[in-house]
C-alpha cells in the first residue's frame, strides 16, 4: 500500500475513534444529567412532604390549643363533656372532636363487676369474664413487701419474664402485659378503657353502648331507653342516672379529655392525632398532655 493511502486510512481510523469517544462522553453526560434530575426531583418531593408535615403538625397543635382554650374558659359546672368543631387556621383547616375520659372505664378505678360486664358486652362468656377481671385487679392491686402472692406464682408458672406491677396501670396499653387474658379480648377491650378519668363512674351521655352495658344491673331494655333518652333534648340528663339505676352512672365529666384532631394543609395533605389532655386548675399552664398518638398517613380521623 502506498504511503499516501496508508496515511488516509490512519486518519479515518483516528476520526472514527474520536467520534466513538465523543459519543461515549455524551452518553456519560446524559446519564449524569439524568441522575442529577432524579436527585433534584426526589429532593423536591422530600422537601414538599416535610413542609406539608410541618404545616399539619402546626395545625394539629393549633387545634389542641383551641380546644384547651374553649374548655378551660368555661366553668367546670357547665363545661361540655363532648363536642366537635371546625376551624380555619391561616390557609389550613382543622377538625376537632373531644370527649371526656369519663366515657370510658378506668382500668385503675372500675370495680370487678364493671370490668367483667364490659367483657361480657364484648362477647366474652359469662364464666370467663370474671376470671379475666380478676387478672386486671391482681395486676393493679398492691401487696405488702415479702408477701407470697398467688398472682406472682401464676406468672412464674407461665414462664413470664416479669411479675404483675401491683400498682396502677400507667397506660391502658399495659393491659397487653396482663397474663391469662386472650389477646383477642384485650384488643376488643382497649377502645373502651382508660387510665386517665380517675373515676369509678361512667358518663351516661357520652359512653359507648358497650360501656353502658357494663353498668351493674343494666338490662338490654334499660340500655335502649338510655340511648334513646340521651339524644332527646327534652329529657333532663339527670333523669338518666335514675333510669340507669347504678351507683356507677353519672352525667359528670372528667377533667381529662380525649381529642381527635384532623388537620388539612393548603396542599390538601391531611394528618391526624389522638391526644389526651388534663385540664389544670390554679396552674400557670391551662392543661397537660397525657398521651399523644400521631397518624401521619392521613388515614385516621373523620373528613373535614
Amino acid at each position: 500500500m502506498s504511503r499516501p493511502a496508508q496515511n488516509c486510512r490512519e486518519l479515518r481510523d483516528s476520526r472514527g475513534f474520536i467520534v466513538v469517544a465523543v459519543l461515549w462522553m455524551l452518553a456519560a453526560l446524559a446519564t449524569l444529567a439524568l441522575i442529577y434530575l432524579t436527585y433534584v426531583t426526589n429532593t423536591a418531593v422530600t422537601v414538599a412532604v416535610n413542609a406539608d408535615r410541618l404545616q399539619t403538625d402546626a395545625l394539629i397543635n393549633a387545634g389542641l390549643e383551641l380546644t384547651a382554650y374553649r374548655l378551660s374558659a368555661q366553668n367546670e359546672a357547665v363545661r361540655p363533656t363532648s363536642g366537635t368543631f371546625n376551624a380555619r387556621v391561616g390557609a389550613g383547616r382543622v377538625s376537632v372532636t373531644f370527649r371526656s375520659e369519663a366515657a370510658r372505664l378506668d382500668l385503675n378505678m372500675a370495680p370487678k363487676p364493671m370490668l367483667a360486664g364490659l367483657m361480657t358486652a364484648l362477647g366474652v362468656s359469662a364464666s370467663d369474664a370474671p376470671v379475666y377481671a380478676d387478672r386486671i385487679l391482681a395486676w393493679r392491686t398492691s401487696t405488702e413487701a415479702g408477701q407470697d402472692n398467688p398472682e406472682d406464682s401464676f406468672y412464674r408458672t407461665l414462664g413470664a419474664p416479669y411479675l404483675p406491677r401491683h400498682a396502677p396501670f400507667p397506660h391502658s396499653d399495659e393491659l397487653w402485659l396482663v397474663r391469662g387474658i386472650p389477646a383477642a379480648v384485650i384488643e376488643r377491650v382497649l377502645p373502651f378503657v382508660t387510665v386517665f378519668s380517675n373515676m369509678r363512674t361512667v358518663n351516661l351521655l357520652d359512653a359507648a353502648p358497650q360501656v353502658l352495658a357494663a353498668l351493674p344491673g343494666m338490662t338490654p331494655e334499660t340500655l335502649q331507653q338510655v340511648l334513646r333518652d340521651r339524644t332527646d333534648p327534652k329529657v333532663d340528663p339527670r333523669s338518666l342516672v335514675t333510669l340507669a339505676g347504678s351507683a356507677n352512672a353519672t352525667t359528670d365529666g372528667s377533667r381529662a379529655y380525649r381529642l381527635t384532631v384532623v388537620a388539612e394543609a393548603p396542599s390538601h395533605r391531611r394528618n391526624s392525632a389522638e391526644i389526651v389532655i388534663l385540664l389544670l386548675e390554679g396552674s400557670d399552664e391551662p392543661y397537660r398532655v397525657l398521651s399523644w398518638h400521631n397518624a401521619y398517613d392521613g388515614s385516621a380521623g373523620k373528613p373535614l
